[in-house]
């Protein structure tokens, strides 16, 4: 069970896109053996970043739409949002220190 909220196309625009901190969108599907190893690393940063950025995970067999709007053709696929838009990405399985310097551009 991942500490991660799911979001789907009908809470993404309240969940990220409203978000007032930056969101970290963990593009996944069921079926991605990366995606299963990128996970407890999310979960890793997400845990270090309480309170300063959100961190979410978005199915895209369930969601193809969401995934065709941010041009997801790779996944896991981090992409982080800020004041609605998406500022950063990260496609493929990364460390947590690649995660982590990803966001200290963007995360105060």
């Amino acid at each position: 069970m991942s500490a991660l909220a799911d979001v789907s196309q009908t809470n993404f625009q309240t969940e990220v896109l409203g978000s007032n901190q930056p969101v970290l969108v963990d593009f996944w599907a069921p079926w991605c053996g990366p995606c299963k190893m990128l996970a407890p690393v999310v979960e890793k940063v997400a845990a270090s970043h309480a309170g300063k950025a959100k961190f979410v995970k978005l199915n895209t067999d369930d969601n193809p739409n969401l995934a065709g709007q941010y041009q997801v053709s790779g996944i896991p696929c981090l992409i982080l949002f800020k004041n609605g838009q998406p500022v950063d990405r990260i496609v493929g399985y990364v460390s947590e220190q690649h995660i982590n310097s990803m966001l200290s551009k963007h995360v105060a």
